[in-house]
């Protein structure tokens, strides 16, 4: 099996092409032709081995189970003593795995990154060669990350693409750091994502000393075996990767990140913050299911989570005048409705709709980025307006992809939704888990944010591409449609937007659930645990036939409200008059969702203002305390020497000075002796003979 064996090539093309655009390219300054070339094939030859592996194994016997492809040995060492008593083996593998989850996720992020590839071609033109270059490499460099991230065989290789994916958001939002607003995004992307990181390190050393072993094939077998022996320890250990999940997906308190990414180019903010990097945390979850599944308390946390963030986001949306900032509000919002889904056990639905939101917002994104192409920068919606004439092709496809996040039948975001919300509710309509209430306002709140989604996300396409320009006569001047490398990856994703839904059609509703193609394959990941049920996907089967079908009329109608609303608000001649009258009665509410209720400057006058006068702090006692204690230790040293000196010279060197002195005198008396005369040298014989007499004498 090639391709199923060196499935490591998959990350590995993007990687060569990182390294070609990035140390030659860029330092040579190489023509673009080449750059594009490179960066084409890295992404375009890691979608078709990774789609030939997935393949491969779909057409294997064993195609329920993982296959394992292990690279190298990468850590090994000695036993060490875990927390049962036994003695594990500490040996991690470099090693790629192959299943229905890791299938889905490479099958998507390959491809759909290759269409922003594509896309990016045409939107980067006007940079330099150099930078052309660079930016490719970090886009390379990002899908490598990403590609290890999702093939991991264990939590550190997962944890290795974890952070090279956040180290190559840095980069990318970033981009253009001789703008200070940019590198301090990334700056602020880099931060807030290490939070997150150090509560999943904290996780990997907390399931190696539970499991004596990091690999998915022996965790998740034998916490499902023993769920009330591992259920306490599955607390810990899911709690603290759901906090790396809260920094890398942008979840409630750590999402500020996010929409200040939307400094990067438009075609980052597609491919990093809709269709992959945000996601990353949800597939961890869901990588992770058995772990949640034996531990409510985690559940729910992830439940709660999760549905706060999705109407918390939905309702900053609902009055930002920055086109990019609004996606990425929706983005925020969508995940939170993934973590809902995965808070509830509907872990399938929840990847569901992370394969439909990458088509559709996607397809949202990268027409922003057609529209800001063609208006020369301006990311205002306030001074757009009347596109739809202009650049009739980004206008459909971002109409579809706008359908779609609204829930509309048949589009593909009304069947991931939908799910979601079924799901919530059947939790809370079977009190699983006895938190039957919780989960019912959830659904509640997530249904709010369904309304909320729609009108948004219809306010943006009528102030956006209806009515009149406001922009001016000559910015009106130079509207365009977006050359075919822009509006070729905006058609593939707006016919996703509409048919990718059918992958997860409910069929079970209709007495055919192999119809659900998506549950059918992503089922085996989903292992059994003793003789409980698996959550929400369980629960859902107590739920009347005729509720189910209430619910779906429920959820388009609440879609089809908002969607009302919008172009109530915001169409026809006297646009834009109710907002304006609204906004001006309830001015406190308006301003508190316009400054996004000032979480920012909150974190500004809390966290960072203490860290900073903490650092301050900190400063001082190491320049007047460290610094002291090391300089008086100094000038003690130079005083003790300085005095030492003066003893060796004035004393010690005094004595020796006066012996010599001494001696000096004595010779001269003795020399007066020596005066080579016989009687001389007799008398001296004579005065010794007589004191030597007296001491005889004496000494009698």
């Amino acid at each position: 099996m090639p391709f199923l064996d060196l499935v490591w090539l998959v990350p590995l093309f993007p990687l060569l092409g990182a390294a070609f655009n990035g140390l030659v390219s860029n330092r040579r300054g190489l023509p673009k032709s080449v750059t594009t070339t490179t960066a084409l094939l890295g992404s375009g030859l890691a979608w078709l081995w990774g789609w030939a592996a997935v393949i491969q194994w779909a057409l294997t016997e064993d195609r329920h189970q993982a296959y394992v492809v292990t690279v190298f040995e990468w850590i090994t060492g000695g036993s060490v003593r875990i927390l049962d008593g036994s003695l594990a083996d500490v040996n991690i593998n470099a090693s790629f795995q192959i299943d229905p989850l890791s299938s889905v996720m490479v099958g998507f992020v390959t491809f759909v990154g290759f269409l922003i590839h594509v896309y990016s071609i045409g939107y980067m033109h006007s940079e330099t060669d150099r930078g052309y270059a660079r930016y490719f490499a970090y886009l390379n460099l990002f899908m490598f990350s990403m590609l290890v991230l999702v093939l991991g065989s264990n939590l550190p290789v997962l944890f290795v693409g974890w952070e090279g994916v956040g180290l190559c958001s840095y980069l990318l939002i970033g981009y253009y750091y001789e703008q200070e607003y940019c590198a301090t995004a990334g700056k602020k992307a880099f931060i807030v994502n290490r939070i997150g990181d150090f509560g999943f390190l904290l996780a990997i050393f907390a399931a190696f000393a539970v499991f004596g072993s990091l690999e998915f094939t022996t965790i998740f077998p034998a916490a499902a075996a023993h769920p009330e022996r591992y259920a306490a320890a599955a607390t810990v250990i899911g709690l603290l990767l759901f906090v790396g999940a809260i920094g890398k997906s942008a979840q409630l308190p750590l999402y500020v990140w996010l929409p200040d990414a939307m400094a990067g180019p438009t075609p980052v903010s597609a491919l990093i913050h809709a269709a992959t990097m945000v996601t990353a945390g949800v597939y961890m979850v869901v990588r992770c299911n058995v772990i949640y599944r034996i531990s409510p308390t985690a559940m729910l946390t992830v439940a709660v989570i999760g549905g706060l963030t999705a109407i918390f986001a939905a309702t900053i949306g609902l009055v930002q005048n920055d086109i990019k900032k609004v996606l990425a509000y929706s983005t925020v919002s969508q995940l939170g409705y993934m973590f809902l889904g995965a808070g509830v056990g509907a872990f399938i639905a929840a990847i569901f709709h992370v394969v439909t939101h990458a088509f559709f917002k996607a397809c949202l994104f990268l027409g922003s980025g057609s529209v800001i192409h063609a208006c020369g920068g301006e990311q205002d919606m306030r001074k757009m307006g009347g596109l739809k004439r202009h650049m009739p092709t980004t206008y459909w496809t971002f109409l579809v992809a706008t359908i779609a996040i609204a829930g509309i039948f048949p589009f593909a975001g009304f069947f991931s939704k939908d799910e979601i919300l079924a799901k919530a509710f059947a939790a809370g309509f079977t009190n699983l888990n006895g938190f039957g209430t919780v989960y019912a306002l959830l659904w509640v709140l997530a249904l709010a944010g369904a309304v909320l989604t729609a009108f948004y996300m219809f306010r943006l396409v009528y102030m956006t591409f209806h009515g009149d320009f406001r922009g001016g006569h000559e910015a009106e001047h130079h509207l365009h449609e977006s050359p075919w490398t822009m509006t070729m990856p905006l058609q593939v994703l707006g016919v996703l937007s509409i048919v990718g839904g059918f992958l997860g059609f409910p069929g079970q509703l209709f007495g055919r659930p192999e119809l659900n193609r998506i549950e059918q394959f992503m089922e085996p990941v989903i292992l059994p645990i003793g003789h409980t049920p698996h959550g929400a996907e369980h629960a859902a089967h107590h739920v009347p036939l005729s509720l189910e079908l209430g619910l779906i009329l429920l959820s388009l109608a609440v879609a089809g409200f908002g969607i009302w609303m919008a172009f109530r608000f915001y169409s026809g001649a006297r646009a834009f008059e109710r907002p304006r009258r609204l906004a001006e009665r309830f001015p406190l509410a308006y301003k508190l969702l316009l400054n996004k209720y000032w979480v920012d400057e909150l974190y500004d006058a809390t966290v960072i203002s203490g860290t900073a006068k903490l650092a301050n702090l900190l400063w001082e006692a190491d320049a007047r305390v460290v610094d002291g204690a090391v300089n008086g230790t100094r000038h003690l040293t130079v005083g003790t020497s300085f005095l030492s000196g003066i003893f060796d010279l004035r004393v010690v060197d005094g004595a020796v000075n006066l012996v010599a002195r001494a001696y000096d005198v004595a010779s001269v008396a003795f020399r007066r002796l020596q005066v080579g005369f016989t009687q001389g040298y007799a008398m001296v014989m004579v005065f010794g003979a007589a004191i030597l007499l007296v001491v005889f004498l004496v000494s009698f």
